[in-house]
């Protein structure tokens, strides 16, 4: 004979699985982690509450491994009474800005390298792509860097152009 009693309602399952909960409390210990190892310029940039920071500021602190484990512990336990959504997206626009910005320096020195490979007559790309670079001040920088590779010389000349490259694409 089956109890009424004993038949499982909807109602008991509104809640989030336990494993669930721990996959979101990991997720928040993940973040506060690296929350933990960013620099004091980029911490600061975060929109982090007084007690969240402090508790970031003392992780830092702790040179233990045990003490630093409890420690992130305690910074996923505040997180979980925050709404995290604004600290995670500002967390991931930093990570988006540096791999842009990891993308546009390799473009660069690929850039580069083709210009002291192919040599000064590549230079209408590069006067294409920014149209205020100096084409007399851009060859000679490429005839001297191709000169230094010619005779196995440090690159000093290269690091210039490259130089001069950045300082075009921030314009």
């Amino acid at each position: 004979m089956i109890d009424e009693s004993d038949s499982y309602s909807d109602d008991d399952f509104d809640r989030p699985s336990k494993s669930a909960v721990k996959r979101e409390m990991l997720a928040l210990q993940a973040l506060g982690a690296a929350l933990v190892d960013l620099p004091d310029g980029q911490l600061a940039s975060m929109p982090l509450e007084d007690p969240l920071l402090e508790a970031i500021q003392t992780a830092r602190r702790i040179k233990s491994r045990e003490g630093r484990r409890r420690q992130l512990q305690y910074i996923g336990k505040l997180m979980r009474k925050i709404d995290v959504t604004e600290l995670q997206a500002a967390y991931d626009d930093l990570l988006n800005g540096r791999q842009l910005h990891n993308q546009q320096f390799h473009e660069l020195e690929a850039l580069r390298d083709q210009l002291v490979e192919v040599g000064p007559e590549s230079i209408g790309e590069v006067v294409e792509r920014y149209p205020a670079a100096d084409r007399q001040h851009l060859r000679q920088l490429i005839v001297a860097a191709r000169r230094e590779r010619e005779a196995e010389r440090p690159p000093a000349s290269a690091r210039k152009l490259f130089r001069y490259l950045r300082e075009l694409a921030e314009l």
